[in-house]
Order: C-alpha cells, then structure tokens, then sequence
C-alpha cells in the first residue's frame, strides 16, 4: 500500500503506541518511526524488538530532530502527560506535521490542547482506539491489536478535513475501522462502558485484597473470577488519570450503579427471587443482543457463490 507517512513519532513505545507502530510497519505504511519515553529502558527495548527505527532525545534538541520533517505525531502517553507534551513539542511543530492521541478521555485532552497550542491548535487531531490487553510496555505490543477494532475521532472545529483524513488513514492502515463522536459524547459513554467497569474490577480485587484471608479466597477464585477482574491488570497510573480526567461523567455512573446495587441488596434481603431472576435475565438478554451485533459486524463478507 502506498505510505501513510514517511516519518511518524511516537510518544510512549508501550502496548498502545508500540502496536501503532507494529502495525504500521507491518502495512508498510511508514517509512520511519521515532520513539519518544519517559523510560530509556522502554526505548532500547523497543529498538531492539523493531518497533521504532530510532530513540529520540527528550533534550530540545533531541526534539527538534526528531520532530524535523514529521508526518504524524502520536502521543500514546498517560492523557495527565499531554499538556506537558505538547508543550514540548510545539517549538517544533512543522508547518505539515499532525499531532494526534490515543487517550481514554478527550474533553480534558482537548482543553489542554486549546490552552496550549494556541493558533496551532487545528493541527491536533484527538482519537482514541478502543483496544487494550491487561499487559503493558513494548513487550505487550502486537501488530494486530487494532485489526477490526474500532478507532473513535473527536475531530476539533478547527481541525482541516485532510489532516483528520491522515490519522483515519494511519489507523486505517493498522485495520481499524474508525468512528467519529464530539470529545463530550465519547466521554460519557465510556464512562459507562469502559472507565466504570475498570473502577469496579479494581475495587473487587483490591477488597479481596485487603481481606484477613485473601489468600485463601485467591486460592479458590476461578474462570469467572479471572475473566470479571482481567482489566485489574491495567496499568493504575493511567487509570488513575482517565479516572480523575473524566470525574463528572464517572461520578454519574458510579451513582447510578449504586442504586442499582442497593436495589439489588434490598431484592436479596427481602429473598425475591422473581425480581432478582428479572434483573439478571435482562442483563442475560441484552449481553447477548450486544454480542450478535458484535459478531455480525466482525463476521468476514460471505464468498461470493459464483466463485
């Protein structure tokens, strides 16, 4: 295929970031891939796993260089890090280089956006690729996270349609299919599908945890146990982050499902059965439902008969 670009950086070479890159390799759809980290560990070892082609220097100069001449920046850091980041970064931001994200929330990546870039401000691009493993750092990173995957865009006002068609064509290239809603649409409901039930899994485990026989109850935990906490094996500095960043719409959620819990502790107490069956018939129901779309849409085109 033809290229995306011939020079893209990346900020933050762990699963997300280093499986853009994977995956754009592997399409042929970048020429060179810079990696940018907090963590010189994580840089070598991206280097050394073919991720990225070269380590850039966080130093201003560093930063120039690794800027000059680049296509698409993407900052696959905690969203608490992008104020500073493209702070950095905007010295040295040439005059066709996109920048866009991969954060899990994206009205407070928008506003630091808005309160940095200044007249810059169309060139930043907000998306979010809705893929993820429990592991973390280079080693995590495979080119085939985001085959069939969904990729939301929160294009800006201000964002010119081509620049929004390069990063649509980026993750393209990586199998996406991409998805536009504003910042305030997707912060609410990944409030609901996403950022409360990592809360909720967290907070199982770590009350297990704090338990004076955690231990044994650990020893018996099985399948279920697994499969309802897997998302307790994210990373908590960017939980803790999208957590804080999105508040408002998780504050909301979190109350709802209180009520919903207290609902349900009144039907246990009370021993009603029938409504209790109700409720998990109807939450049966619809993951069902949920799961047919999913399937239908994921399902590859029928062979054509003829053939």
């Amino acid at each position: 295929m033809n290229n995306v670009a011939n020079k893209i950086v990346i900020f933050g070479v762990g699963l997300i970031g280093g499986s853009f890159a994977r995956a754009l390799k592997q399409a042929g759809a970048a020429r060179s891939i810079v990696g940018m980290d907090r963590s010189p560990a994580s840089l070598q070892r991206a280097l050394e796993l073919g991720i990225i082609d070269a380590i850039g220097d966080g130093s201003e100069a560093g930063l120039a260089a690794a800027m000059q001449d680049a296509d698409l920046v993407l900052l696959a850091a905690p969203v608490a890090q992008t104020a500073a980041i493209l702070a950095a970064l905007l010295p040295h931001l040439g005059p066709r280089t996109v920048v866009t994200d991969a954060g899990s929330t994206k009205g407070d990546v928008a506003a630091a956006a808005r309160a940095v870039l200044g007249d810059k401000l169309g060139r930043f691009v907000p998306g979010h690729p809705i893929a993820g493993r429990e592991t973390n750092g280079p080693d995590a990173a495979i080119p085939n996270l985001y085959q069939g995957k969904k990729v939301v865009l929160t294009p800006l006002a201000e964002n010119a349609e081509a620049d929004v068609e390069l990063v649509a064509a980026a993750w393209r290239a990586c199998g996406a299919v991409i998805h536009r809603l504003s910042p305030e649409e997707h912060d609410k409901v990944f409030a609901a599908v996403s950022h409360l039930p990592h809360l909720l899994a967290y907070a199982l485990v770590d009350d297990i945890a704090h338990k004076p026989h955690a231990d044994l109850l650990f020893q018996y935990a099985a399948s279920g146990f697994r499969d309802f906490t897997r998302i307790a094996g994210s990373s908590p500095e960017m939980w803790r982050d999208i957590s804080l960043a999105n508040r408002a719409a998780l504050l909301t959620e979190l109350d709802a499902y209180l009520a919903q819990l207290t609902t349900l502790r009144a039907q246990l107490a009370a021993g009603d059965g029938a409504a209790l069956e109700a409720v998990y018939g109807n939450a049966r129901h619809a993951r069902e439902r949920w799961i047919a779309t999913i399937e239908a849409a994921e399902a590859p085109p029928a062979q054509d008969k003829a053939e």
